[in-house]
């Protein structure tokens, strides 16, 4: 493992997925539908994780003609109920949302995706793959193709930006907008400027400018950098909440582990520069913002001035002792303020 992993033979990739999957798919805490799934002729082994519970996770695919790209997502829930979509962050996939899969279930269709360039969906080569108007041009892409043509919008820190642009471009689209950790964009840009401790914060958009070096950084010592976000004291999951297990940071290391599996995801970033400040800023769906007061790379102050870009309905809850990782680490509290924003009525501010 580690930074060798991308010569090692198909084989022993499998091998070593292999020896873990035992304790990894434990009869008394995961359900029927775990599936080991090979593409691209056997040179990647996916392993599609299931929920500790009696959920049924149903894994697919989209392949789109304009892009070339195939995009993967697992659903829980009906066909035909409501759409819930879901945005996960960085460095993440689908799996960040298990908890919500399992929770909204009952009462939507439950689709949480793995943006472009992570996961099991395709990664293009090239940085320019990775603007903005493409991410945005995916999810409309994917919820009409799934047959929608509005959706509850969820999204968590780098989802939760892409879910922004979604409800300011396409506010048909979104009949609620449910975002974790991330202010609106506009703050973002403005509030990193004026303020040198997000800057400090925030480092890593400028170090993600540097070709290759940043995926070698991620790589090395058995890939250090993402354990440690995972897990240190100063920005992990479950200081206050829900633990990591060893099972859910083996998934983590074995999705990022695969060869290029980090640039597309740092490629996101390396188009960011280009997109903001934006032009048009206004969101005028309900809008729901919920953050962790111990984000290690967010300042909760973001949080209070985003109100002024919600010409509509909004409300900010801040947790506190909660982590940037909100949705993993208080999953309970989450879910418990997501279903009341989504049963209540909300008017639109005069």
């Amino acid at each position: 493992r580690g930074l060798s992993l991308s010569r090692l033979p198909a084989l022993a990739r499998t091998l070593r997925c292999v020896a873990f999957w035992p304790g990894f798919c434990r009869v008394t805490f995961w359900s029927i539908h775990c599936k080991l799934l090979f593409f691209n002729e056997g040179e990647m082994l996916n392993i599609f994780l299931c929920q500790s519970t009696q959920t049924s996770l149903k894994f697919h695919a989209l392949y789109f003609q304009d892009s070339g790209l195939r995009f993967h997502y697992v659903a829980a829930g009906e066909r035909g109920k409501p759409l819930m979509l879901l945005l996960h962050g960085f460095p993440e996939f689908w799996y960040s949302w298990r908890y919500q899969l399992r929770e909204f279930k009952s009462e939507y269709r439950v689709v949480a995706l793995d943006l472009r360039g992570y996961g099991e969906t395709d990664a293009p080569i090239h940085r320019q793959n990775y603007k903005l108007d493409c991410l945005i041009t995916d999810i409309k892409d994917i919820l009409d193709s799934l047959g929608y043509s509005k959706c509850v919008l969820i999204g968590h820190d780098w989802g939760g930006m892409i879910a922004w642009l979604i409800a300011i471009c396409y506010p048909e689209m979104v009949m609620k907008l449910i975002v974790i950790n991330f202010p609106h964009p506009n703050v973002f840009t403005e509030y990193i400027l004026r303020h040198p401790a997000q800057l400090l914060k925030s480092s890593y958009y400028y170090f993600f400018q540097i070709p290759w070096f940043p995926e070698f950084m991620f790589s090395i010592n058995d890939f250090k950098v993402l354990k440690h976000l995972f897990t240190s004291h100063s920005t992990g999951i479950g200081r206050k909440g829900c633990q990591l297990t060893t099972e859910d940071l083996e998934a983590y290391i074995y999705v990022f582990s695969q060869p290029g599996a980090l640039s597309g995801p740092i490629n996101h970033y390396r188009n960011i520069f280009s997109c903001l400040p934006l032009k048009h800023h206004m969101v005028t769906t309900p809008t729901l913002l919920l953050w962790g007061e111990n984000d290690a790379f967010m300042e909760v102050e973001m949080a209070e001035v985003t109100k002024i870009y919600v010409k509509n309905y909004f409300r900010l809850t801040i947790l506190s002792e909660a982590s940037h990782w909100l949705q993993q680490d208080q999953p309970d509290i989450v879910n418990k303020l997501i279903w009341t924003f989504l049963k209540e009525e909300t008017r639109k501010k005069d």
